[in-house]
Formats: structure tokens, C-alpha cells, sequence
């Protein structure tokens, strides 16, 4: 005969004997004993909530999702710089034509400038400057920026106030 391993008991004491009575009846009808039947219906319930795992396996994955969270971080950010960086190099290619002295042909001028100037508010050279993310350190950026507003105060489209900039058009 085989002898019963204590160390795999577990001793449960349900809330009244009314309920240990009905899981003997309910462990009878099934033709179980009534630590099978327990046995039986917590592993179903457990299968049923796939979701349920050991609070290690909990840990684990928790690492790998902030260890995952961190690189997509950082890959977002190396990519955001790349984006500053050829958004800068866009607006010296636009402003191009406006710091050319030479230059023959059709001039766009800056779009963002022009919806910046037609909120209808004085702008200073710095916020206008701030308004369309140009670094004022940017020597040909702020040329072109300057040369575009003194064409469009030649055309009438905007005043030089002792304020800033203003829209007139």
C-alpha cells in the first residue's frame, strides 16, 4: 500500500457545513471522491481564465514589456531628431530662393508664414521667428524669413509696426 505524502495536502475550510455538505453531494453525483471533484473543477476554472498566470511569470513578462517600451522610447526619439533634422533641411531648401540674389522665376513663399501673419496679430521678429520653429541662431533661415516679409510689405500684404509684423492683406 502507498503511503499518502503529506506534503501534498492542502486543508480547506469552507465557510459553513451546509457547503461542505453540498460539495460532498455534488462530488457523489459525479462518482468522485470529494477532493478529485475540487481538484476537477478548480483546474476548469482555471482553464477557462487563460489570463491567469503565476505572479513569476507576471514578473517576467512585466521585464519584457518595459524593457520593450524602453527601446521603442528611445527609437522614437532617435527618430524624432531625424525628423527635426530633415524638417530643417526642407525649410533651407524652400528658403532657398528667397537668400539667392540671382535668382529668376516663380517664388513660393512660405505657407506656414503667411497662416502665422494672418491670425491677425502684431508678431515680433523672435515670436514670429518662434511661431514657425526656426532657430534664431539660423542665419539663412532668418534671411529668408526676412526677405519673404519685405516682399510682402512691398506688396502691401504686411506692415512693419515699431511692434513687429502685422497682416494687411
Amino acid at each position: 500500500m502507498v503511503m499518502p505524502d503529506k506534503s501534498r495536502y492542502v486543508y480547506l475550510y469552507l465557510p459553513s457545513a451546509e457547503d461542505k455538505a453540498r460539495w460532498e453531494n455534488l462530488a457523489e453525483e459525479a462518482g468522485v471522491p470529494l477532493s478529485r471533484f475540487v481538484i476537477e473543477v478548480v483546474e476548469s476554472k482555471l482553464a477557462e481564465e487563460s489570463d491567469f498566470k503565476p505572479r513569476s511569470e507576471l514578473v517576467k513578462e512585466i521585464s519584457k514589456l518595459r524593457s520593450k517600451n524602453k527601446e521603442l522610447q528611445d527609437d522614437l526619439k532617435q527618430k524624432k531628431i531625424v525628423l527635426e533634422k530633415y524638417e530643417t533641411e526642407l525649410k533651407r531648401y524652400r528658403s532657398q530662393v528667397f537668400v539667392e540674389n540671382k535668382f529668376e522665376g516663380v517664388r513660393k513663399y512660405n505657407r506656414e508664414l503667411i497662416a502665422v501673419l494672418k491670425q491677425g496679430i502684431v508678431l515680433d521678429s523672435y515670436k514670429l521667428l518662434e511661431e514657425l520653429g526656426i532657430d534664431p541662431n539660423d542665419s539663412q533661415l532668418v534671411k529668408a524669413v526676412s526677405q519673404q516679409l519685405e516682399e510682402l510689405v512691398a506688396y502691401g500684404l504686411v506692415t512693419s509696426t515699431k511692434r513687429g509684423w502685422r497682416w494687411a492683406g
